[in-house]
């Protein structure tokens, strides 16, 4: 009798020891990423992973009172440009807005050598968890070098294959093109297709900035589902939008086609951030033709009268085809060889370096920055009903579109500080475009899903603790396009694989994240 309770008693202990937990987040509402409604219930983290969810009895190293806060999944941003992050591993700007998965990689551009990035990256530790696409403008520079306005030789395309092969085979999510730069703006979309072909091998995503975003939308959107189909891959367009005001009000068309698609049995899916206005360099408005081969090139076209003349007169094409009568929609970010300039939009600058806002002065401008290095820019051409229209749609991501943000540098997007707190202040609480749940949704399982993220995206047990406690009626996006540099409040707790990285919107200095290679 005495042997069975000594047996009994030592089962207990080791029973009660096996229930202790690493940190147990007690009384918050849970949203557990899928769209459903909204429970109370404790949730319980041991060894990085959600062990337990319910009402939970147990007792832990660290508690966190999350009564009246919403508790979800950590925001997963599909589409960064944080490439940056190893020479800012803490990340705080995404951090702070909830954000604890990054995948970069997007528009065409990524570091080539995926699996030495990766292993650069888990030497120093950084604090989100962050994945990578393999960008196709990288790899076709790597083999083309600076012939790029023509098509690749076929050993050209083998050697394009093997980068993006090895890309895949070292854990990148899949491939992106960015099709309005160079040098994706130069291949055709047979070659893109040829590359689609090997991530689709690999049971890969195509990721595409598409060729227009603006006139010519409705056939970029055509040459996505020519390659999806025929490469035999899901789709995701990035950060979707209508720019220029000749092109507002047609989301439901672009919307209409991508149904169509999806009825067809393409998997097309699609990203936006939650701003009327983009961010890419201010050199951009020149012509792709007129900037191939680097700033020595273009500089001897514009002392020829003749090709100047040309480049002008398409510059001035293409505004008018958007309905814009000039340039005071575009806002100089960063200009190296003048910060003075920071802040002000194409018109100012002109005024102030030219001594004339004319057109005329402001395309002078344009193509002054792009001789010097270029400039990033802020363009004002989108119309926020049409982001809504987008937002809508059920499989519409939200994703920032940034890099890591550099603390008090530049006149950089706000969306790098705000996009996804963006979408709870104002799309759900103000506005009311989306219940809390779908919100969260959009932010978390639908990006796991579809990036196929294992893991990741939802709270339910043996799931990886990526977790973000907020107050619902606090919870604010404070960047402004003038006064960009300041961070997201409203989060009591970031948590990135059960580490607590946001404390009372503060970042605790912890390198908690992982490298998420594809099928991991």
């Amino acid at each position: 009798m005495r042997r069975w309770s000594w047996a009994c008693w030592l089962l207990c202990c080791v029973t009660l020891g096996a229930e202790d937990y690493d940190l147990i987040i007690r009384d918050g509402r849970v949203a557990d990423g899928t769209g459903n409604p909204m429970f109370h219930a404790d949730v319980a983290i041991k060894g990085g992973r959600i062990v337990a969810i319910g009402k939970i009895r147990g007792e832990a190293k660290q508690t966190v009172d999350a009564d009246g806060l919403i508790v979800a999944p950590g925001f997963i941003d599909v589409h960064s440009h944080a490439e940056n992050i190893e020479d800012h591993p803490l990340a705080r700007n995404f951090l702070r807005m909830g954000v604890t998965t990054l995948v970069l990689g997007n528009c065409g551009s990524s570091r080539r050598d995926v699996g030495g990035y990766f292993d650069r990256l888990e030497k120093q530790g950084v604090s989100p968890n962050v994945a990578t696409l393999i960008g196709q403008g990288s790899v076709r520079s790597q083999v083309m070098g600076g012939s790029f306005r023509r098509p690749p030789t076929e050993e050209e395309l083998d050697a394009m294959r093997g980068v993006v092969e090895k890309a895949m085979e070292d854990g990148a999510l899949g491939m992106s093109t960015g099709l309005i730069y160079l040098p994706g703006s130069f291949a055709g979309t047979e070659e893109l297709i040829e590359l689609a072909k090997v991530v689709s091998r690999h049971d890969g995503i195509y990721v595409s900035h598409m060729r227009s975003e603006a006139g010519r939308m409705f056939e970029a959107i055509e040459e996505l589902f020519e390659i999806a189909r025929k490469a035999d891959l899901p789709a995701q367009i990035s950060h979707i939008k209508l720019a220029g005001k000749s092109n507002w009000g047609q989301t439901d068309k672009v919307l209409g086609l991508i149904e169509a698609a999806r009825a067809e049995g393409l998997d097309i899916t699609q990203d936006q951030y939650m701003y009327p206005a983009s961010s890419t360099g201010i050199q951009n408005r020149i012509p792709t033709w007129a900037r191939e081969g680097g700033r020595a090139k273009f500089k001897e076209r514009m002392r020829d009268p003749e090709t100047k003349a040309k480049v002008i007169a398409e510059m001035k094409e293409t505004l008018a085809r958007s309905g814009q009568e000039n340039y005071d929609y575009a806002m100089i970010a960063h200009y190296g060889p003048d910060t003075s300039l920071n802040g002000m939009n194409v018109m100012e600058a002109a005024r102030k370096v030219k001594g004339s806002d004319s057109r005329d002065a402001q395309i002078e401008m344009i193509l002054e920055i792009n001789a010097n290095g270029g400039a990033s820019g802020v363009f004002h051409s989108m119309n926020e009903q049409d982001l809504i229209g987008y937002l809508r749609h059920p499989n519409t991501m939200v994703a920032a579109d940034s890099g890591v943000r550099r603390w008090q540098h530049g006149v950089p997007h706000p969306r790098g500080y705000g996009n996804t707190a963006r979408c709870l202040a104002r799309f759900v609480r103000e506005l009311g475009v989306l219940r809390m749940e779908d919100a969260i949704r959009r932010m978390t399982s639908l990006p796991a899903s579809t990036f196929r993220l294992k893991d990741r995206g939802v709270l339910r047990e043996g799931a990886w603790a990526d977790i973000v406690i907020f107050d619902p009626g606090k919870v604010q996006d404070n960047a402004t396009f003038t006064d960009p540099h300041h961070y997201s409040t409203g989060f009591k707790r970031v948590l990135v694989n059960g580490v607590v990285t946001v404390a009372d919107d503060r970042h605790t200095e912890t390198r908690g994240g992982m490298l998420v290679r594809r099928g991991e």
